[in-house]
């Protein structure tokens, strides 16, 4: 059974703000929603839901979701976290901040970080509100990816309650450290899978405006053998042909850089977080 907790959602009419709102609303908590923007504060009490100052929403709760993008987390962080009780979770989205050293430091407070994994490809959805939640957080289940660096079972449980809370419905939260998630994201998912999406959506272009094959029919062959490439690559459910290996190897002599690994060092992280999060400074260590 679910503890009953007092949460405050900052960045409550944002996008992640909403969703995560949403979720925490059909909860017994007693949840405190937090917004600055004109715009972000009607689109909070379009849906129902009543708005609290920054400074009573924080007050005595046991958990605080920074619902608000990564390059504003230092200075937001500055100003909440010295406010809190002690023993507070200060719950982030993103680990780009967290791994960058942005958030403000305080021995007292618990930060975790909890990023969806979204609903995987492989997943059965059975119904169609399901097929359709491609984000998750509605009705497909996915998984969660967290990081909570503290040797207290109690807080990180308070923390794993909120995030299958507000990300439901979920699947498994897998716990690891700042530094992995940083490398899952932005490196492994962002910098590969989502890069790799939009060049596809590049070569569908290429594929009806310069070789001048009908769209529905280029859309029609490429939508079907990603997910069989992806079956095949990520799941070994069927091995490619002969001729297809030599054709992905003249794609991969072609398109990839003989030194595309490096985007796993340390310093290239560091190099793409920098940028990500707009630093005039290279991130210290």
């Amino acid at each position: 059974m679910s503890d009953i907790l007092k949460i405050a959602v900052v960045g409550a009419g944002g996008k992640m703000g909403m969703r995560v709102s949403r979720n925490l609303a059909k909860t017994d908590n007693d949840v405190r929603y937090v917004e600055n923007s004109e715009a972000g504060q009607a689109r909070v009490l379009e849906e129902g839901r009543s708005l609290t100052d920054l400074d009573t929403a924080i007050r005595g709760v046991d958990v605080v979701v920074l619902a608000v993008p990564d390059i504003v987390l230092d200075k937001v962080t500055q100003q909440v976290v010295p406010q809190l009780e002690s023993g507070t979770v200060v719950l982030t989205l993103d680990p780009a901040a967290a791994y960058a050293n942005l958030l403000f430091p305080r021995e007292d407070i618990f930060y975790a970080v909890a990023h969806p994994c979204h609903p995987s490809i492989f997943l059965y959805r059975p119904t169609e509100e399901e097929h359709n939640d491609t984000f998750g957080g509605e009705y497909a289940p996915m998984d969660v990816v967290a990081a909570f660096e503290y040797d207290n079972q109690g807080k990180r449980d308070q923390a794993e309650q909120v995030i299958r809370q507000m990300y439901a419905p979920i699947l498994e939260v897998h716990w690891i450290t700042v530094k992995q998630l940083a490398q899952c994201e932005p490196t492994l998912v962002e910098t590969v899978a989502c890069m790799v999406g939009d060049f596809l959506k590049e070569a569908l272009h290429e594929a009806v405006h310069t070789m001048g094959v009908p769209e529905p029919a280029a859309r029609a062959i490429l939508l079907g053998h990603i997910q069989v490439s992806l079956a095949n690559s990520l799941q070994g459910d069927n091995p490619y042909s002969d001729a297809c290996h030599i054709a992905m190897i003249y794609g991969r002599n072609k398109i990839v850089r003989d030194d595309w690994k490096v985007i796993f060092q340390d310093d290239e992280l560091d190099k793409n977080l920098q940028q990500m999060l707009h630093l005039r400074e290279p991130i210290q260590r």
